[in-house]
């Protein structure tokens, strides 16, 4: 087994271990991360509606043009902070934050910052 397929395995059973903790409800969303190699998603999830809200990417046409040339955490940084403005405006101030098996670090800490200094709270 090669050492990119075991850290993926690692980084799924970590991801499950998480999602058996973590629930997104109507009152209290989830804000999922997904960090591929060159971009970031997030999205924030009703998981009892089965529904999305909101969603944010480096690869959103808003984001795409500012995101070009920047540092990948700089980048995760503008979707964290798109993704808040939108949640904030369809009502939702408070989420649960699902790293996705991911450290909290780097990009993905960029990220969730961005998204608290623009006022979502977890």
């Amino acid at each position: 087994m090669s050492g990119s397929v075991n850290r993926q395995l690692q980084r799924n059973a970590r991801h499950t271990r998480l999602r058996a903790k973590l629930k997104g409800t109507g009152a209290r969303p989830r804000l999922c991360v997904y960090r591929s190699l060159q971009h970031i998603y997030a999205q924030v999830i009703d998981d009892d509606k089965g529904r999305t809200l909101v969603s944010a990417s480096t690869l959103d046409p808003e984001l795409k043009a500012e995101t070009k040339g920047k540092k990948k955490c700089d980048a995760a940084a503008l979707v964290g902070a798109s993704v808040a403005k939108k949640a904030r405006a369809e009502g939702v101030t408070t989420v649960a934050f699902d790293r996705g098996g991911n450290r909290y670090h780097g990009r993905v800490k960029a990220l969730a910052e961005a998204a608290r200094k623009e006022g979502l709270q977890f």
